[in-house]
């Protein structure tokens, strides 16, 4: 017993030694980074195999790729064989709203660290105040912004069904200029809302040209997206061309029954214009339902004025008859025989009607289901205030064509969800995962490194957003943590306020916003302006709170 004692004493003693020696040791490595990611598989979001390397980060910046000590960091994430990516850049949001929700969690559970909002011809017309608002307010993302068409023209002409005159032009194009200089990286429009679909193309290629001199992009909401969208296309690619201006085509569908399967066409238009030197991207959410206002079922023309001047119109029965007969054959032109795709998403006059097709509440309503019935449904409906709708009017095989192609980028057209509010579409909880754990992982449409690229390099390359969207030393930190086998969308049509699993960690400017299943309460995002506001680094986006 005296020996085995003695030996124990000594083997604790060469423990504490070794303990000792190892503590000074740790003491004497100078503690240079932030943080460091170890035992990642890197996907660099350039669309390259992915590789093995530590990754530090100092200063709100990667600063090393490679092998790193991890004695030399204050704080060590052990990834565990997960995949090590950029953070995903969201070029399709709508989060005019953010401030009041600056966690932004539904888009931080995604792996989304940066958004860029104003899409769909609306956005904020003070684009300095709206991006210096992150200083007052810090959000967990960061944010870029466009200027909308829509908006600018609501400004200068209210919602008039006409052309501007010369004059009204000119304070147009300004307002352009002037959120432009602000920041702004491209010029939006939505061509199927009042008021951005009077205007007519020139009206268009004129705005488009002023933001084109400050290097912005074009993206639009097009003017058709079902019968008419090979000419809404062409348009798109003719203000493009006009103006000398990049075209970014916004959430790339086809929603007429009729035209399944002509998405080869589509894309065909889209490559004839790259072949003759025009950059033309896309991009689109993973699902065959998309969703926007009810108003968009009615005529055009109907809604001049705004939604008061719409209910003066409507209360006269030849002009409800005549939109009965408008609506009736633009549904017949779609291959539709009835609103059964429409489903409302938020009807605050009656939440009941939430999560319902327009046939169930006409039911319930009206007692009857008839297409009359479910017409007059809607314009009682709009009259109220309008609604929230999701419309399932895709293909699987188109949205899997579109999705293949090098230039399509994946945004999900969301907003800052409120969990348990309304039955909004699952894309806001989801889209990011789902393309990772469907298309991915299940189907092999894509490789991982390619999807990546979509939601990351491609998106920074198309807005300009020059030290974002890969792991480089020198970029900023914008990091997501992921486990490629079991990353997948929860959220469904039925139950759409479900985050994805599989993300482990997300970091935005070097600080974990991210982990453990929870958000950390840490904001680090920054306002992202275009580079043509930077006089002293023209090719490096701006950074609110960080060195021009």
């Amino acid at each position: 017993m005296n020996w085995l004692r003695a030996t124990l004493g000594i083997a604790l003693a060469l423990t504490l030694a070794v303990g000792a020696r190892l503590y000074r040791a740790q003491q004497s490595i100078a503690q240079i980074y932030d943080l460091v990611i170890t035992n990642g598989r890197i996907v660099d979001g350039t669309g390259n195999p992915w590789y093995r390397a530590d990754v530090a980060v100092k200063d709100g910046r990667i600063a090393k790729i490679g092998r790193v000590d991890p004695r030399e960091a204050r704080a060590v994430i052990d990834a565990h064989n997960q995949i090590v990516a950029p953070g995903f850049i969201d070029v399709h949001s709508h989060v005019e709203n953010i401030y009041s929700q600056p966690d932004a969690e539904n888009f931080i559970r995604m792996g989304v660290t940066s958004l860029v909002t104003g899409n769909c011809g609306s956005s904020t017309t003070e684009v300095g105040k709206f991006l210096d608002r992150i200083k007052e307010q810090p959000l967990a993302v960061n944010l870029a912004t466009l200027i909308a068409h829509g908006s600018v023209r609501a400004k200068v002409m209210g919602l008039e069904n006409r052309a501007p005159t010369p004059e009204e032009l000119r304070q147009m194009e300004a307002l352009v200029e002037q959120a432009m200089k602000e920041g702004a990286v491209g010029l939006s429009t939505g061509l199927i809302y009042v008021p951005g679909a009077y205007a007519k193309t020139d009206e268009i290629v004129a705005l488009a040209r002023v933001a084109a001199r400050y290097g912005g992009v074009y993206a639009t909401h097009m003017r058709d997206e079902g019968n008419g969208v090979m000419d809404a296309i062409r348009e798109s690619i003719q203000i493009g061309e006009q103006a000398g201006i990049p075209v970014e085509i916004s959430h790339f569908k086809i929603s007429s029954k009729k035209l399944w399967g002509k998405s080869a066409e589509t894309i065909s238009l889209v490559e004839q214009a790259r072949a003759r030197g025009l950059q033309v991207t896309v991009d689109q959410y993973a699902y065959t339902a998309s969703s926007t206002s009810l108003d968009v079922l009615l005529p055009d023309w109907v809604r001049a004025g705004g939604r008061d001047a719409a209910k003066a119109r409507l209360a006269d029965a030849a002009t409800r008859g005549r939109v009965r007969r408008e609506m009736k054959e633009s549904l017949k032109r779609s291959g539709f025989k009835d609103y059964s795709y429409a489903v409302v998403a938020s009807y605050e006059p009656n939440p009941s009607f939430n999560g319902l097709s327009i046939p169930e509440i006409a039911k319930r309503a009206r007692g009857k289901s008839d297409l009359d019935a479910q017409i007059d449904q809607i314009i009682e409906m709009f009259a109220a205030g309008g609604a929230g709708m999701i419309y399932h009017k895709m293909s699987e095989d188109d949205v899997q064509r579109i999705m293949r192609q090098p230039w399509t980028m994946i945004a999900a057209d969301a907003g800052v969800q409120r969990p348990g509010r309304g039955v909004p579409h699952p894309r806001g909880y989801g889209n990011n995962a789902r393309v990772l754990g469907r298309y991915v992982r299940e189907f092999h449409l894509l490789t991982l490194e390619d999807a990546i690229r979509k939601m990351t390099s491609l998106p920074a390359q198309t807005f300009h957003l020059r030290d974002r969207g890969l792991l480089r030393e020198g970029y900023a930190a914008d990091i997501v943590i992921f486990d490629d086998a079991t990353i997948a969308d929860r959220a469904t049509f039925d139950n759409p306020h479900q985050y994805p699993v599989g993300i482990s960690y997300v970091i935005v400017n070097g600080q974990v916003v991210f982990a453990d299943g929870k958000m950390t309460g840490v904001r680090s995002g920054v306002a992202l302006r275009g580079a043509w506001t930077v006089a002293d680094h023209p090719l490096s986006a701006k950074r609110d709170g960080e060195d021009g």
